[in-house]
């Protein structure tokens, strides 16, 4: 990734152009700008670079001038989903993460090789309560990619159902106190979910998960039939 200013670019007068389409700044002022550019830092990234790295605090906003960046979740065990695209005239942002207080969830990675303006995340903020239309439209913006993202996550949920089920299907029971559980996760994680919920014996057999990857669950639904130790 090579990164230099706005100024100091050999296709500032482009790059000036383009910020003044994106979705968020399209409204801006001369003197808006003027208060902004100073602050702007442009990175020419090629495929694959990462923009953003996942469970990080140090967070930065971009807006998307060329190319196709993705957004992407990482598990434990290395498997990846990715939640969103972002190309031309769009943004890339961490920022619910930021007022949270909490590491960034996903990583930001060039899907092509792109080009992005980027500045420090309080920088962005500090801009955004000086001129409070930004932070409207930016923050209604944020609501909409995360609405965005959250219908595809259900989706994709619901399209892999069936294969979740064969491999729930295909793991074998586990006894706790000679009590038959269908679980797809075993020992300690399994023992302290039961406790959480208060679970007795009698409401064991037959705890089906409904949703989570391999190893996490995150809700049951009993079943008519139990299951045989």
């Amino acid at each position: 990734m090579i990164s230099s200013s706005i100024e100091n670019h050999s296709e500032r007068n482009v790059i000036r152009v383009q910020l003044r389409q994106n979705l968020v700044l399209k409204e801006m002022t001369d003197d808006e700008w003027l208060a902004l550019e100073s602050q702007l830092t442009v990175v020419d990234c090629n495929k694959g670079d990462v923009l953003l790295h996942q469970g990080v605090h140090e967070m930065e906003q971009y807006f998307v001038l060329d190319g196709i960046l993705k957004r992407v979740v990482t598990n434990a065990a290395a498997k990846e989903m990715i939640l969103r695209f972002a190309d031309e005239r769009d943004v890339e942002t961490s920022y619910a993460a930021w007022r949270l207080n909490t590491p960034t969830p996903y990583s930001i990675v060039c899907v092509t090789k792109a080009r992005v303006v980027k500045l420090p995340m309080p920088t962005w903020v500090a801009f955004m309560d000086r001129h409070p239309k930004f932070k409207a439209t930016f923050e209604y913006e944020v609501m909409r990619l995360m609405s965005e993202v959250m219908a595809h996550t259900i989706t994709l949920h619901l399209l892999d159902a069936p294969g979740r089920m064969a491999r729930f299907e295909r793991r074998p029971p586990v006894s706790i106190n000679g009590t038959c559980v269908a679980a797809r996760m075993a020992g300690a994680r399994f023992l302290g979910i039961v406790e959480r919920l208060h679970l007795t014996p009698d409401d064991l057999p037959g705890l089906v998960p409904l949703a989570g990857d391999d190893d996490d669950v995150v809700l049951f639904r009993r079943m008519d039939r139990g299951l045989d130790c």
